[in-house]
């Protein structure tokens, strides 16, 4: 038994072959997760329902999995911010800046061969795509 909070087999394997600099998407309900990633990027498909599983409770615990160091928002061509930023904001922590990224550039971003996963949540909150950098573990760190 594991003694992490994530325990998605698909999910830990995609992150085990990433290493540094690799990216994970969690993809909002209304994301293209066929189309919007690389080819060769592993897909999980968490989207049971409507609602279920949202993009914050991945992200959670993505974050208590492995170290981020950048992570990329799809911000809308007008009006305010999104809500969800702000949560996305809490779970990353100070140390990790959102970069908002217009529609079309986060996609052709979520499609580079450095996109090692693509997680399908059931989000219904839009503009809640969240692109996360891995970053480095550094010596003598160990997990929990």
């Amino acid at each position: 038994m594991l003694t992490t909070r994530l325990l998605h087999p698909e999910i830990l394997r995609a992150l085990a072959g990433a290493g540094h600099g690799s990216k994970v998407l969690v993809a909002d309900g209304n994301y293209p997760f066929g189309t919007g990633g690389p080819p060769e990027a592993a897909r999980v498909y968490l989207n049971l329902a409507p609602g279920l599983v949202t993009a914050t409770d991945v992200a959670k615990v993505l974050v208590e999995t492995v170290p981020v160091e950048a992570a990329e928002v799809m911000r809308p061509a007008e009006g305010p911010e999104p809500e969800i930023f702000l949560e996305f904001r809490r779970i990353l922590g100070p140390g990790v800046p959102l970069r908002p990224l217009g529609r079309h550039e986060f996609y052709e971003v979520a499609r580079r061969r450095d996109t090692a996963l693509v997680i399908a949540t059931g989000e219904q909150r839009i503009y809640a795509n969240l692109l996360l950098t891995i970053g480095v573990v550094m010596p003598g760190v160990t997990a929990a």
